[in-house]
């Protein structure tokens, strides 16, 4: 049997509890604004920056928005995969009205969340959705690699149910697999030919391009890099500092 071994580690000894990254902001009678401009990651401990979200801290959101409708900005490069299935389950369970803006990027995990919207997301013309197949690092044998590429096939299949559920007119499910297969970046006006959005204005937000970003993307636009391709080196020990700072389980066998 596989055993465990936890590296766990606190940001900060002294003041190791947990606080609130996600505050109730422009809290009205009937509205309250939710942002994610962060990566999506799966606990506080992952949490590196301020932005960053996770099912708790949304879970405790909701509960203190108390059904009111929310006005949910997107501006994320996503993150974990199963903490971002989470959070939009959670977000397509609330009864309040929602209503998602993309001020720059839905990446990868995040593309999810612009589709909890309660009518169409709205997606401006220089604003990204960013598909692709899903992404890990592993370590282990020959079995345990193959077992790993089994759970992606089936995690993304998970996704390809969501997508589905909101293709424009015209649009299958097989053209969706192909863009995520090429790691497909589509703006505003690109995404309304594949999914119920409405495009917007264009804005002059400036896209998320952060730790997960940064490592696993290939394709991405030069206005968004700075110019610059992504450095995979830095990117990944970039990553790999945000997971030992988090609880890491690594496996191995006997």
């Amino acid at each position: 049997m596989p055993k465990e071994k936890q590296f766990i580690a606190c940001k900060n000894s002294k003041n190791a509890t947990v606080k609130p990254f996600c505050e109730i902001k422009n809290m009205t009678d009937t509205t309250v604004d939710l942002y994610f401009y962060g990566d999506i990651v799966s606990d506080w401990w992952g949490a590196w920056q301020d932005e960053d979200q996770y099912p708790d801290a949304i879970k405790n959101f909701l509960a203190e928005a108390a059904g009111r409708d929310l006005n949910i900005y997107i501006n994320s490069g996503g993150g974990s995969v199963f903490a971002g299935i989470a959070i939009y389950n959670m977000l397509k369970r609330y009864q309040g009205k929602k209503h998602c803006y993309v001020d720059a990027l839905a990446g990868s995990i995040a593309s999810l969340l612009p589709f909890v919207d309660s009518d169409r997301p709205t997606i401006p013309k220089n604003a990204y959705l960013m598909i692709h197949k899903p992404w890990c690092g592993c370590e282990g044998n020959a079995n345990e690699l193959r077992k790993m590429a089994d759970t992606l096939e089936t995690i993304e299949a998970g996704i390809w149910s969501i997508y589905e559920e909101h293709l424009a007119e015209g649009a299958t499910i097989d053209q969706i697999k192909e863009l995520m297969e090429a790691e497909t970046w589509l703006s505003g006006e690109k995404a309304a030919a594949y999914f119920n959005v409405t495009v917007g204005e264009e804005n002059t937000a400036v896209a998320a391009v952060q730790d997960y970003t940064r490592l696993y993307c290939k394709n991405m636009p030069k206005e968004l890099a700075g110019g610059n391709p992504p450095d995979e080196k830095e990117a990944a020990a970039d990553a790999k500092a945000r997971n030992r700072i988090a609880s890491i389980t690594i496996q191995h066998m006997d």
